[in-house]
């Protein structure tokens, strides 16, 4: 019986003891295994700016590759801010896989506008974060002038995303620039006038009376007798010939 009662309780210690082992030497035997190579993987499909090599770049750790380092070498915290560093990144997740494989998941900033300044022109995403132009690629997205400050900046951004929330706006405006007087003038894809837009206050109800007259005016085929559009003013559009 004390037999009985000795294996009864030692056996789930043993078995306990032999799981114990066996996770220490799988984890032993993971944490040494070496990168074999590094993949790189572009959320949203289209990679414009960034190359897989461009990102293999910023995946140095102490001044030399990763591929042939252990894995439990890899501070993958540390290579991922590596990556973020790029100014093209907007998120990013470096892991590595239990058969060698370093994994880099990628977001790529997305231009909404690009701003030109006196000595400079670079693009802003949704959030207003400045991007830089690329030799990979120019995007095709609004020109912006007259926006300097961060101010400035941050209400452009908010009034190229209402812009970007109608189907038909974001492909007609193609340009936006701020006078003197703090008021944007839209330049159109339809013809030459210009939308006169005034300044950001009551930006809707401003989009739904151009599109009101858009529709009217396409209807009766006159869009092409207008050399401005000015919808600055309550409750009424506003056109010269």
């Amino acid at each position: 019986m004390r037999l009985k009662s000795f294996v009864k309780y030692m056996l789930p210690l043993v078995l306990f003891g032999l799981l114990v082992f066996l996770y220490g030497f799988t984890s032993s035997r993971n944490a040494s295994k070496k990168i074999a190579k590094i993949e790189v993987e572009f959320e949203a499909g289209d990679n414009h700016f960034l190359t897989h090599q461009m990102v293999n770049k910023l995946l140095i750790q102490n001044q030399k590759s990763v591929v042939n380092q252990p894995k439990s070498m890899l501070d993958l915290h540390g290579l991922e801010q590596s990556v973020l560093t790029n100014p093209y990144v907007e998120k990013a997740s470096v892991f590595a896989s239990i058969n060698g494989v370093l994994k880099t998941v990628i977001k790529q900033r997305e231009p909404i506008a690009r701003l030109i300044e006196k000595s400079t022109s670079y693009y802003v995403d949704r959030d207003g974060v400045k991007i830089p132009l690329s030799q990979n690629f120019s995007a095709r997205v609004p020109l912006v002038s007259g926006v300097e400050s961060a101010t400035e900046i941050k209400e452009i951004t908010q009034l190229v995303n209402l812009i970007l929330s109608d189907n038909f706006l974001k492909k007609e405006v193609t340009g936006i620039q701020k006078n003197e007087a703090g008021e944007y003038v839209f330049n159109v894809r339809s013809g030459d006038y210009k939308i006169e837009f005034g300044n950001f206050i009551n930006a809707d109800v401003k989009f739904k009376k151009l599109k009101a007259f858009y529709n009217k005016a396409y209807a009766d085929k006159t869009i092409d007798n207008y050399q401005t559009i000015n919808v600055k003013y309550h409750n009424q559009v506003v056109c010269t010939k």
